[in-house]
């Protein structure tokens, strides 16, 4: 506990010290306590915590919020608050613990759970829940039996999520009401699920087929806890691949550090307008997050060269999507999302790259991340030229649908923002520091035209300055200000 902050280490002690004393009235001589059912939960809820640890290294295990929390719900139901306090301690200190400190966590996780599971045991006791289990030939009395057991849940979820928060504060100096406003709400729902499981456990235990009976409630229970862990352990590998991918292109393209992010805020508003279902959202979220990670093959001084490019630079740069497609390649859980990392620079009229592919041979997860790629590109500040306003933004995509956008993905893109927005937060700086655009050539990035006569078209000095985007025409008088594919960063 040497590395815990001195505040901390005194909401332990201060916890400890208040379990001990939840326990004591157990060991009192004239207290009734059922010890066989107390041994009997207490290595239940041991062996839960054992096989957790037996998981797949990396992630939790079958409950992360400590001991399988349907045998301490029972606990509860069936024991004295102090009997049920003492069934928390040891699966508790037997859990897992990923991050250190070791030793204080789990004393922690021990003191807290037993003042839990006897404040639950209280909040039942208190309303009559020992009366409606039934046994000793009494059947149990339902819907009657429900009431205590919400409140038992209700208690349980209020006293964690209490000391949740003070431990918080004391390490973190996070705000109390803060912790408790982000903690309560998401824990009151599977507590009630568990306290449900809890006592349908109570009532067969007291049934005339006993403890044993039990089993058929707690085996499936916390082999769908187990199942359901394994599930997010499988999202947090993906969310840490994603991370990782997304961090090194951002540090390799200063530029445009953060634009994957919003782009895949971008491309989920779109998705969600256009009716996709949970799957392809997810999807096109890691679609529009991994778009530019093929700038990892393309040589850093081309990346972050000042002044346009050079014929040769340019069609390097333009290797990007493939390079991206490669890298991602192995990546199962990707899925559609790898289309739209290879084509989300291809145009509606055939003219983008790598392919050329043109309309509905585009996928639509490409035609989705292009959308939201240039409405990033426009509406970001960088460290050569100001963002643009949201609407001119719209306008531009607007303006180019049909040519070189889908004009289903603009409009789905234009209703989203009328109903969300586009947050400040989403438009900030995305490169580390302000710099001055350099060369002679460096001012057209905010002054040349949309439009492009393809790959083979005619290339002025403004084409040169773009990193990503299909060749274009030599500026005209009449061009609108900084068009979305003129981007030399996207």
């Amino acid at each position: 506990m040497s590395g815990t902050p001195a505040a901390a280490r005194a909401c332990i002690l201060a916890a400890v010290l208040c379990a001990i004393w939840c326990t004591l009235p157990a060991f009192a001589p004239d207290t009734p306590v059922p010890w066989g059912t107390a041994v009997l939960l207490a290595a239940l809820g041991l062996g839960c915590e054992a096989a957790g640890r037996r998981s797949p290294s990396g992630g939790p295990g079958p409950v992360a919020a400590g001991a399988f929390l349907p045998v301490l719900l029972a606990a509860s139901f069936l024991l004295p608050p102090a009997a049920a306090a003492l069934v928390a301690v040891g699966g508790s200190l037997a859990g897992r613990v990923e991050q250190p400190p070791y030793a204080a966590r789990r004393i922690w996780r021990a003191a807290q759970l037993a003042l839990t599971c006897a404040a639950a045991s209280w909040a039942y006791a208190a309303l009559g829940g020992p009366a409606t289990l039934g046994g000793g030939g009494a059947a149990p009395d339902f819907p009657r039996a429900l009431l205590p057991a919400c409140a038992a849940a209700l208690a349980f979820s209020l006293v964690l999520t209490a000391l949740d928060a003070v431990v918080l504060a004391a390490a973190e100096r996070r705000p109390v009401l803060r912790s408790v406003h982000e903690l309560l709400p998401p824990a009151l729902g599977p507590h009630l699920v568990h306290a449900l499981a809890g006592l349908m456990t109570a009532v067969l235990w007291r049934s005339p087929y006993g403890p044993l009976s039990a089993l058929l409630v707690l085996l499936p229970m916390y082999l769908s806890c187990w199942v359901f862990a394994q599930y997010h352990r499988e999202q947090a590998a993906h969310r840490a691949t994603i991370r990782a991918l997304v961090h090194a292109v951002d540090i390799k393209d200063t530029y445009t550090r953060g634009h994957s992010e919003r782009v895949g805020r971008a491309s989920v508003l779109i998705a969600r307008e256009l009716g996709m279902d949970d799957r392809r959202v997810e999807g096109l979220r890691f679609a529009g997050i991994l778009h530019d990670i093929g700038k990892l093959g393309v040589p850093t001084r081309v990346l972050r060269k000042d002044g346009p490019l050079t014929p040769e630079e340019r069609r390097i740069m333009e290797l990007h999507p493939e390079y991206g497609h490669e890298i991602v390649r192995g990546i199962g859980f990707l899925d559609e999302a790898r289309d739209a990392i290879l084509h989300h620079h291809e145009r509606l009229d055939g003219s983008g790259y790598p392919y050329g592919l043109s309309g509905s041979r585009i996928p639509e997860f490409a035609r989705v991340v292009a959308v939201a790629d240039a409405f990033d590109a426009m509406t970001s500040t960088r460290s050569y030229r100001r963002a643009r306003p949201v609407p001119a933004a719209l306008a531009e995509l607007k303006r180019c649908a049909g040519s070189q956008f889908d004009p289903r993905m603009v409009g789905a893109l234009d209703r989203a923002l009328r109903r969300h927005g586009w947050s400040e937060a989403d438009t900030a700086v995305t490169a580390d520091e302000p710099r001055e655009p350099q060369g002679p050539h460096a001012p057209l990035e905010s002054h040349t035209p949309l439009e492009s006569h393809g790959p083979r078209g005619p290339r002025g000095a403004a084409a040169g300055a773009r990193r990503d985007a299909p060749p274009v025409p030599r500026a005209r008088s009449a061009a609108p200000l900084s068009g979305p594919s003129r981007d030399r960063r996207r």
